[in-house]
């Protein structure tokens, strides 16, 4: 079994599941608002069959359109929602971790984490009490954030073990105006989880390890010594190929 996880689709699973068991993948799940729409927890046994070689498991939550941080109750009340089925099939799964997007953009909170940071800490509470119940951990993924201080924060006021950082090396490298180093420094004792893709700084491309501009050898020099999930999200098999050769330089 492999040291690493590879995203992906819930709906792209039966697509790829010859792939997937070839190489005895473990997996992170996306599961997108529309699907869970369309899937309820009676169908998750099936799943678990289809993944017969037991493989270890993380979910990606939803996040378009979904705000954990919002200041309108009734946004932030469909995001808890959304949140919490997606803890239900984790439940079932018996994931290591979910991962959700921080929901945090600068100019959309004019300037004032402190807003997105009140709204969030009533998301996550009760999220985290459910996360706990089942022994499942939370992951919050950098999105636009180009420096760290609204996730240092998050992690200050949640002060819980079972609630951590996944550093997106990808989304890292095309939003951010500070230096690696300093989220490093800033985030380390957080991180939990690795998103790992790459881009030229143009676009989310979600190229494979090494196709791109990030500088992975700073981010495991600093990281080697945390057990950590690691994650591939290349978005095609020959990509994942490509992403699975050169992590194993690192791990």
């Amino acid at each position: 079994m492999t040291d690493y996880h590879v995203h992906i689709p819930y709906d792209k699973i039966g697509e790829y599941h010859e792939f997937i068991k070839k190489l005895q993948l473990n997996l992170e799940i996306y599961f997108s608002s529309k699907t869970l729409d369309s899937i309820n927890r009676s169908d998750i046994p099936q799943l678990i069959e289809k993944l017969d070689y037991n493989p270890s498991l993380t979910v990606h939550a939803p996040f378009m359109d979904l705000s954990p941080g919002a200041v309108d109750s009734k946004v932030r009340a469909v995001t808890v929602e959304r949140f919490s089925h997606v803890l239900d099939i984790a439940e079932d799964l018996k994931v290591k971790a979910v991962v959700f997007h921080s929901g945090y953009e600068k100019w959309k909170y004019s300037l004032r984490p402190d807003l997105w940071l009140e709204g969030s800490l009533m998301t996550w509470k009760p999220l985290l009490e459910k996360a706990n119940d089942i022994g499942v951990r939370i992951a919050i993924e950098n999105i636009f954030e180009d420096e760290p201080t609204n996730l240092k924060l998050l992690m200050q006021e949640m002060g819980s073990e079972n609630f951590g950082i996944c550093f997106d090396t990808g989304h890292f490298n095309l939003f951010s105006k500070t230096p690696m180093e300093e989220w490093l420094t800033i985030l380390k004792s957080y991180i939990i989880e690795l998103h790992l893709h790459d881009n030229d700084r143009t676009g989310d491309a979600h190229n494979p390890i090494g196709d791109g501009t990030f500088d992975f050898d700073i981010l495991f020099s600093v990281l080697n010594d945390k057990n950590l999930i690691y994650t591939i999200e290349a978005h095609n098999a020959e990509d994942v190929k490509k992403s699975i050769e050169r992590l194993r330089k690192y791990l």
